[in-house]
């Protein structure tokens, strides 16, 4: 996936909600309606940087409930905003990184967006350039006159009520600034009407009727209700396969564990074969790619590392989609050593490390009747399958 980061707007001060503080940094179900926001964009692994955009004098208070609610710091700066919109983001884009491809642009007074909604929208500007997601208009429009009276009903097709994330190649956002600058900078009620106006295409994305906008006091209590309320079970599954090179000099860890052995497997890291399946089975489940992909071997900080270590962070992005692990079932496909003597200790160490209990984790080891590169003593592979679950 490409390199993308997050501007959320929050600047504003929330007037319709009749608080004595921006609306942004009022309470919900506990917690403030911007950390909200904030985690679901961390909970996305293809985001890099989130940028927070808040009125200038709330900064300080912002930065101090990042650290209050154990969010990275590096991961998410706080900016001071502008007047309208457009200017905060205007100045979140001044904040990106030169790596970045796509941005994202959310509401921060948004808090129910779910990350797959941001993954969805993040995909669709990667293959289209631009897109937002909205939702189809299901009820009947009138047009008034001056006097609130009828003037006439719209039709209702093909028109969708917009909400955010909107997500644009960085590229083509910056060219839809430039082109409305040149116009007199005009006002844009969101990025898509900026994009409009450049002759940029945005495609739509359905988007969800829960991903409600905080603006009025009913929409708090319309946000509790839908915070609290039973939600279907969410199962998702996955699987993945893992291979390595027999080889002298290196240690044989497999699951977490050392097994004597007189050859060791090859790889950047300790190259266990048992955690790498399944991190990617976990990552499969998560639709979050694969362990090269967060862990690549071009990277030095994963030379040698001991890849429960891995693990351990690839449940903390599923911890962060509000799932766990129900059962992995692992297959470890090796002709020598003999692994029995160490299969309680491999899984206590998976169980460990996924959070789980000894029952939901199911560990084997089978030969190839020497067979094939693992029956000619060559390597060792491993196949796991996992389910997700969550509300």
């Amino acid at each position: 996936m490409p390199s993308a980061a997050a501007i959320i707007p929050a600047a504003g001060s929330g007037t319709r909600m009749g608080l004595s503080h921006p609306k942004q940094f009022h309470h919900l179900a506990g917690i403030p309606i911007l950390i909200h926001t904030i985690r679901a964009f961390i909970a996305v692994p293809s985001i890099h940087l989130i940028v927070v955009v808040v009125p200038p004098d709330w900064i300080a208070d912002t930065r101090q409930l990042l650290e209050e609610y154990a969010l990275d710091s590096s991961s998410a700066t706080v900016i001071g905003g502008g007047a309208r919109r457009q200017d905060s983001v205007r100045a979140g884009l001044e904040h990106l990184t030169d790596a970045t491809e796509i941005v994202l642009v959310h509401d921060g007074a948004r808090p129910l967006v779910r990350p797959e909604l941001i993954q969805s929208c993040l995909e669709a500007a990667w293959q289209h350039g631009a897109a937002i997601a909205a939702i189809p208009v299901k009820d009947t429009l009138k047009k008034a006159h001056t006097d609130q009276t009828i003037a006439c009903t719209v039709d209702r097709q093909d028109l969708w009520q917009a909400q955010t994330p909107q997500a644009a190649l960085l590229s083509l956002l910056k060219q839809a600034y430039a082109a409305n600058d040149a116009l007199g900078d005009h006002d844009a009620t969101d990025e898509a009407a900026l994009l409009e106006k450049a002759g940029i295409s945005v495609t739509l994305i359905e988007g969800s009727e829960t991903n409600i906008k905080i603006t009025r006091p009913d929409d708090l209590i319309l946000a509790e209700k839908i915070m609290h309320s039973p939600s279907p079970l969410r199962l998702r599954i996955g699987h993945g396969y893992d291979a390595h090179r027999l080889v002298p000099y290196r240690k044989l860890v497999l699951a977490g564990v050392s097994v004597p052995h007189h050859l060791g497997l090859s790889g950047h890291s300790d190259a266990d074969v048992v955690t790498h399946a399944l991190c990617d089975a976990i990552l499969g489940a998560l639709g979050a790619g694969d362990i090269g992909r967060h862990f690549p071997d071009s990277d030095q900080r994963f030379k040698d590392i001991y890849s429960i270590t891995l693990l351990r962070q690839v449940m903390d992005l599923a911890d962060r989609q509000g799932l766990v692990v129900a059962n992995a079932d692992i297959t470890i496909i090796c002709q020598a050593p003999k692994l029995a003597p160490y299969m309680d200790a491999m899984r206590e160490t998976l169980v460990e490390a996924c959070r789980t209990s000894p029952e939901q984790i199911n560990l084997k080891a089978t030969t190839t009747e020497k067979l094939g590169f693992a029956g000619r003593e060559e390597g060792i592979s491993c196949h796991a399958v996992v389910l997700l679950t969550g509300n």
